[in-house]
């Protein structure tokens, strides 16, 4: 017989303040500064941003009697979800400290925060699973830092986009054992080209939807790096799930074997959950079914092998398609132009990851190139070997 976990009433004092009136300190936060002369600056506000931390800190500091290394592993990643977005939302105010601390953490937070990522063993800080995939709805509502529709409609799409992917790397994970030349194998890769679809229309849906001035200074700030304890953790990433590296190297477009894709996949595991961690880990073992069409096309003429090769090369062309439209469309669009237009000065920790833009831009095209085959002499791509699989189909 089990006993039903209710949480303390330290943790429900928390998360009551988190989905509301935290909500209602950035909505008001987000509205002064996009009221100033200089929507970047976060120096409207200090009432209301001294409000935030003194209760945030009080809330959480409450927290100490509590076990935060046992009991249910989703009520203590929920709890840490919330006290990492106390985390970020201090670090997206910039808010200084009166006792001469940090101005990118909270001490108190930050204590909470390592134990729980220690017992969780994940990063401790706000993830995007928090955001997306382990997000709880309530009466309709599921956790935001602030009430404006720009922030919801991300959410939403992308929580979406990520479960298209997810379906399409479920039906490629089961193709691995079958083989390619089963018959089931051709169910499963269509199964997976439409996931993909869907993906890629909702990641034109949300391009075409969401306004550019209100996610990048509304929205964006958020999902900045924070210096937690000692270490300056990176911010939210929409691939942090094992689904996208499950379907690169599945497919066989990317492989450990790529430095720079291996760095790529090693720096992103602490932000993943430790059962996304566990698929990713299993899918790096896996043969790759680009490998497999390749060692049989001396079976070319066969009516499975132009079945189920034309299946496959339907899954990299959806795959290209999305790749190429996430990098050109929605990356430009809502980073690389809006950044271009500010000062310097606020240049600093831009992007998610804390690399500078051009870093990022430049590790965005290698991964779009090699996902979609393309061809380049300065990165390993499969460009050759899906040409060669084309010209084989009739």
């Amino acid at each position: 017989m089990t006993t039903a976990h209710w949480p303390s009433a330290a943790r429900t004092a928390l998360g009551d303040w988190i989905r509301g009136r935290f909500v209602e300190i950035n909505s008001s936060l987000e509205d002064l500064y996009w009221g100033s002369e200089d929507r970047n600056s976060t120096e409207p506000g200090h009432e209301l941003q001294a409000e935030l931390l003194r209760s945030g800190e009080e809330l959480i500091g409450q927290l100490s009697s509590d076990d935060l290394t046992g009991g249910d592993f989703d009520d203590r990643f929920s709890l840490l979800g919330d006290v990492g977005m106390f985390i970020s939302a201090v670090r997206r105010h910039e808010i200084e400290r009166t006792d001469g601390g940090p101005n990118e953490e909270s001490p108190v937070a930050a204590q909470v925060a390592i134990q729980l990522g220690a017992s969780l063993d994940v990063a401790p800080r706000f993830l995007t699973a928090h955001n997306q995939t382990h997000n709880l709805a309530i009466n309709g509502r599921y956790r935001t830092f602030t009430s404006g529709e720009s922030e919801r409609l991300f959410t939403d799409y992308n929580t979406r986009s990520v479960y298209a992917y997810m379906q399409a790397a479920d039906g490629l994970v089961r193709a691995v054992p079958l083989g390619v030349s089963h018959p089931v194998t051709y169910d499963l890769l269509r199964d997976a080209a439409a996931a993909l679809r869907r993906g890629v229309d909702l990641n034109r849906e949300l391009n075409d939807s969401l306004d550019v001035d209100e996610f990048f200074f509304r929205v964006r700030p958020y999902l900045k790096p924070c210096q937690i304890g000692r270490t300056l953790f990176r911010g939210n990433n929409a691939g942090d799930f094992a689904a996208f590296n499950e379907i690169d190297t599945i497919l066989g477009l990317c492989s450990m074997s790529d430095p720079h894709y291996a760095q790529i996949v090693t720096e992103k595991l602490p932000f993943l959950m430790p059962s996304e961690r566990q698929r990713l880990e299993e899918s790096l073992r896996s043969p790759n079914l680009l490998d497999g069409f390749v060692h049989n096309f001396d079976a070319a003429d066969q009516p499975w092998f132009q079945k189920n090769a034309a299946a496959f090369l339907e899954v990299i062309d959806v795959l290209g398609e999305g790749a190429r439209h996430h990098h050109d469309e929605i990356v430009k669009r809502f980073i690389t132009v809006p950044t271009a237009a500010i000062e310097e000065r606020h240049k600093k920790r831009i992007t998610a990851s804390g690399s500078p833009l051009d870093a990022l831009i430049a590790s965005l095209e290698r991964l779009r190139d090699q996902r979609s085959a393309a061809p380049r002499d300065d990165v390993p791509t499969r460009h050759d070997d899906v040409q060669k699989l084309r010209s084989l189909i009739r």
